[in-house]
């Protein structure tokens, strides 16, 4: 698995997930915000973690140096 996540890009991952993780417990949204919204975040941090996103190597994106 080759690192295709920058630096910048992985912060900006880390932040947005963290937002629609919470995003349930201070508004009061719909069902689909209430358990859309969490899965999606975890997979923005879990990306980021890893600094490895399945979507940007499909389209052949990198946001790393080499």
């Amino acid at each position: 698995m080759t690192v295709n996540v920058g630096s910048a890009d992985r912060l900006i991952r880390i932040v947005l997930g963290l937002i629609l993780i919470l995003l349930p417990f201070v508004t009061n949204a719909g069902p689909i915000v209430a358990f859309g919204a969490p899965i999606v975040g975890v997979v923005l941090i879990v990306t980021a973690l890893f600094r490895f996103c399945p979507a940007y190597r499909l389209f052949g994106i990198r946001t790393c140096k080499l």
